[in-house]
């Protein structure tokens, strides 16, 4: 049987804040990015809040959101007992505000009524997801924690937001959601409304993640792409991720590559593997044939070329570091690490989504190429 779902109620567009006009008489606990706590466009939001609401801010956010700070955000959940979280910022203030929900909620036995979110980057689709990717700073790891409950009740999409993203974090977490695309598409739980989100995904970011790169104000451009991202997000919760984000993790975890980054120096390597199986391949080819990178008569194998061909162009494009090397890791520390990135890569949860169950050497082989 297959299952598809959307537990989240979406509102995109210039009015969306407008439906926090409706929260009234609750403890809301608003988690932020730390940038933003204070500025004018956490005032643009808490504007509408009622008075008659009691808010306490938890700003204490940080890249691949580390246990330490995950245990104070818990303590202020426990002390204010929240009704309300309300989760603004990129994917990691989103992934921080659910593991504080799930550690909060285990430790007092209090339960929140509503979980918002209202994501300030168009990448990581957290506030459709069921995941929260933490990281267990003393081991170097991170783990992903799944629930179903951790899906955001509602997820507002505001371009505005997004509007002021520095160029290197629209390149990096637009990347993020072409990866999120392109290993849905072949996960093993994809189903036809996973495929249909994730090949218009796939035809969105192909042909316009390098113009908002290049017109970060283009207000029609941004809601495109922040649609997108929040498709991306959906179709991935459904189908699965694969071995591009179990490999990604640890990058991220070893060597501190931004996610996204993380997952575009992988993402080429994985589709040529992913490619060798033939149901695979067939949909890459479907995908670029409909997102017109290819016409209808080119073969499934240059179809699979041409993909990793556009993402390494818009890479290039957007100034993206293409291996681990060219970001500044040492060639010889990189390759100390393969037997450690191997390992945790196969314990990771975005693993076994993969079509095709790879070796060790499989995986040592992908890594290598990344290293550059």
């Amino acid at each position: 049987m297959s299952d598809f779902h959307v537990g989240t109620q979406i509102y995109s567009g210039q009015t969306a804040l407008d439906q926090l006009d409706t929260i009234m008489n609750q403890h809301i606990m608003l988690v932020c990015d730390p940038f933003l706590n204070g500025s004018d466009e956490l005032k643009k939001i808490t504007a509408h809040f009622n008075t008659n609401n009691t808010t306490e801010i938890f700003a204490d956010v940080k890249p691949n959101p580390p246990l330490t700070n995950i245990q104070s955000g818990v303590a202020q959940f426990n002390q204010f007992q929240p009704t309300v979280i309300v989760a603004v910022g990129g994917g990691s203030a989103i992934d921080t505000a659910k593991a504080i929900r799930f550690f909060g909620e285990k430790v007092s036995e209090h339960k929140i009524n509503c979980f918002i979110a209202i994501p300030t980057t168009s990448g990581t689709g957290s506030e459709v997801t069921n995941t929260a990717v933490v990281s267990d700073e003393k081991n170097n790891v991170k783990f992903p924690i799944i629930e179903d409950y951790l899906i955001p009740d509602i997820a507002l999409l505001y371009p505005e937001l997004v509007m002021s993203a520095p160029q290197s974090v629209s390149a990096f977490s637009g990347l993020d959601v072409l990866t999120h695309a392109l290993e849905a598409l072949v996960a093993k739980d994809a189903n036809l409304f996973t495929d249909a989100l994730a090949e218009k995904v796939i035809s969105v970011i192909c042909h316009d993640l390098t113009k908002v790169y290049q017109q970060p104000t283009n207000y029609e451009l941004r809601d495109e792409v922040h649609q997108a991202s929040n498709a991306a997000g959906i179709a991935f919760n459904q189908a699965g991720l694969g071995i591009t984000h179990a490999i990604a993790h640890q990058l991220g975890a070893v060597f501190h590559v931004p996610h996204g980054l993380a997952c575009a120096m992988v993402l080429p390597y994985v589709v040529e593997y992913n490619a060798q199986d033939p149901k695979s391949r067939a949909k890459y080819a479907t995908a670029a044939r409909k997102a017109g990178l290819i016409n209808g008569s080119t073969s499934d194998q240059v179809a699979v070329k041409k993909i990793v061909y556009q993402i390494k162009a818009m890479m290039r494009a957007m100034n993206c570091p293409q291996s681990l090397v060219k970001f500044g890791i040492k060639s010889a520390d990189a390759n100390q690490a393969i037997d450690r990135i191997v390992s945790a890569a196969k314990t990771d949860g975005t693993f076994p989504g993969n079509p095709i169950v790879p070796t060790d050497q499989d995986l040592t082989a992908i890594y290598k190429k990344v290293i550059g």
